[in-house]
């Protein structure tokens, strides 16, 4: 019965997650949220419901050591920031409001950097004593460095430099845990559409612009977003078939480098 932890679980990319592995009964599936309470539309799935957030992971890895005997198979880190306003701008935006970038910078840091590193940690002896050993990061397309200077990509820039970093992290964490037979991977979940209302113009407007920067990039790209359905059912078989010659390695959800 393989057992997976899924971060940041309550929406979009991560509850796509649960939907997936808890449509069948072999699995064990733990979402991990911030606000229990607020998790509802978790409550139509099979699923164990698990609170943690920054710094208290430590509860969440407790509670799933109870139910599995101390192991798990799977962690995924989906949990992730990215701030809206930031993606209409580039960097040079930013003249004058040094400590409004600086606050994007850090915030995106300590979530998308920081966090799935401490998250990585607090599990690890359940992975230890797992059978798949795996600690997956959700990353992005936009960390990738040949992809943002082919087509000058210069929006969304906190999400993207720390994702780049949690890159980085999770290459140095496959080199620190590859003699225990672990796969770390950061795997890119492609243009997916997880908006759950409309956002403000200037948003849509940088976003259309990327679009089209991306249709350069991978020309036979239809330009529409996939769904967070058809996302997971991709990222799952890139998972699945992950084998320890990749760990530390940055791929798709095609399991190779095309982010599109």
């Amino acid at each position: 019965m393989p057992s997976y932890v899924i971060t940041g679980a309550n929406r979009g990319i991560g509850l796509a997650f649960v939907q997936n592995l808890g449509a069948d009964s072999r699995n064990q599936v733990f979402a991990v949220v911030r606000n229990k309470p607020g998790a509802t539309a978790l409550l139509h799935h099979r699923c164990q419901v698990a609170q943690g957030k920054y710094g208290v992971f430590n509860l969440a890895a407790e509670g799933v050591a109870k139910v599995t005997g101390g192991t798990l198979d799977v962690l995924i880190n989906n949990a992730a920031l990215i701030e809206e306003s930031s993606m209409a701008s580039n960097l040079t935006n930013y003249d004058g409001k040094e400590d409004v970038l600086e606050k994007l910078l850090a915030e995106s840091f300590r979530v998308n950097t920081i966090g799935p590193i401490h998250t990585s940690n607090v599990f690890l002896p359940l992975i230890r004593k797992g059978d798949l050993k795996k600690i997956i990061l959700i990353s992005t397309g936009l960390a990738d460095l040949k992809a943002t200077l082919s087509v000058e990509i210069d929006g969304s820039a906190p999400y993207s430099i720390s994702k780049a970093a949690a890159n980085m992290a999770f290459a140095k964490y496959a080199a620190a845990v590859k003699k225990e037979g672990i796969v770390v991977l950061s795997i890119s979940p492609g243009l997916v559409n997880t908006q759950q209302s409309i956002p403000p113009p200037e948003v849509l407007a940088e976003f259309a612009k990327m679009i089209a920067k991306f249709k350069t990039l991978a020309p036979e790209w239809d330009g529409q977003p996939i769904t967070p359905e058809q996302s997971v059912e991709m990222v799952l078989k890139v998972i699945q078939d992950a084998t320890l010659d990749q760990t530390g390695g940055f791929v798709s959800h095609h399991g190779n480098q095309e982010w599109l």
